[in-house]
């Protein structure tokens, strides 16, 4: 199991996930749990978590649901890593019900990671002796609700399932198979009046701003508790503004900041990594502040909507994605669009490196995700054309 694990783990530090991979000193496991899911908000440089409007809202904010009425759902599909051309992909599958009864809306999601087929060996003998599929896999559900006109919260429940191989190998027992939860928590704050002092200037019903701290829970573990590794928390801070908007046309703006909170232990003097909650407060005081701030993933994105709602939409979307080159050195250009027509959706998104010389054979080069979605009885309270 362990070379299965270690050949994922190439995978994902070779499309630039070292962050993730190495977590600061150590691993943090199953970080596909980090992979930004669905077309519209990947165009966006992978920003969202202040707009969060639709049933993606599972992944990037699940408060932002709370301003929202009726039902959508969504699927999603990409094929990962098209510069390897592997047997990597990934599918996606959201949902989300406004229910007045309870006062809010339930979400769901499913996630699944594919990553292809392997070949078994023996132990002293390299010659083949089966196959068998390895992947990742999480189901959602959520619940969010509005305390207010202006605010909104909302939490998931998640369950976590990797199989990365049915049997150990060499000496060890058990298998390649780990099962774990974790939970999220986030807010969103809708302002209807937010003037600046001395002036005319008033943000109130354009601004969104929101903050979702993900995959809280305990470490994950496929042979032995003690190698247990931790599942990669995430806080995510975002803001959404509306620059124009009449009867056809919005341009919205979105720009989110995140960081991992995983505190890595040193296998020198073998302390294991914290828990996430010892991580939460630890990560903070572990390095000068020049430091937390080049730990920072920065992401910005903007989308022009043109139409009317429930008739027919057109959007065009664009963004950036940024990482310090000490922590994970990712960057690279978004692009998508997506169309709405009636109660359907359809959306698509593709990531460039090209435009930067280091980057131009990237493995995240020439990525695409492919999003089908509907909804209907519903309204969207800020007003941002979404044709459902």
């Amino acid at each position: 199991m362990s070379q299965i694990k270690f050949i994922i783990f190439v995978l994902f530090a070779a499309a630039g996930f070292q962050q993730f991979v190495v977590a600061q000193g150590g691993q943090a496991a199953v970080p596909f749990l980090q992979l930004a899911p669905d077309s519209r908000f990947s165009a966006l440089g992978e920003s969202g978590s202040a707009l969060s409007d639709n049933s993606a809202a599972s992944f990037w904010n699940p408060a932002g649901a709370a301003f929202l009425t009726g039902q959508d759902f969504s699927i999603t599909h990409c094929n990962w890593l098209p510069e390897f051309h592997l047997d990597l992909f990934y599918d996606y599958a959201t949902y989300r019900n406004y229910i007045p009864a309870l006062d809010g809306n339930i979400l769901g999601s499913i996630t699944y990671m594919n990553y292809g087929e392997f070949v078994r060996t023996g132990p002293d003998n390299p010659d083949p002796i089966g196959t068998f599929r390895s992947f990742d896999a999480a189901v959602t559900v959520g619940y969010a609700t509005k305390i207010s006109s202006e605010w909104g919260v909302g939490m998931n429940l998640r369950v976590i399932h990797s199989s990365l191989s049915d049997q150990p190998t060499a000496q060890e027992k058990g298998s390649g198979v780990a099962t774990s939860v974790s939970v999220d928590i986030a807010g969103m704050w809708r302002p209807s009046s937010l003037r600046i002092p001395f002036t005319d200037i008033d943000f109130g019903k354009r601004l969104s701003i929101g903050a979702n701290l993900s995959n809280l829970g305990p470490k994950i573990f496929y042979i032995d508790r003690a190698q247990a590794d931790p599942i990669p928390t995430n806080l995510r801070l975002g803001f959404a503004y509306v620059i124009m908007q009449d009867d056809y046309n919005s341009l919205t703006a979105t720009l989110d900041f995140s960081r991992l909170i995983v505190v890595a232990g040193d296998s020198s003097k073998g302390t294991s990594s914290l828990e996430w909650y010892k991580a939460l407060y630890k990560i903070w005081s572990d390095k000068p502040f020049s430091e937390q701030v080049r730990e920072v993933v920065s992401t910005m994105g903007l989308e022009y909507w043109y139409g009317q709602p429930g008739d027919f939409l057109f959007a065009v979307r664009g963004g950036f994605f940024y990482e310090d080159p000490a922590y994970g050195n990712r960057k690279f250009v978004t692009m998508g669009a997506g169309i709405r027509y009636d109660i359907y959706g359809f959306d698509f998104s593709y990531i460039s490196t090209a435009v930067f010389k280091d980057r131009e054979n990237h493995p995240l080069s020439n990525t695409l995700r492919f999003t089908f979605s509907a909804g209907w009885g519903g309204n969207n309270e800020r007003g941002i054309p979404r044709g459902i």
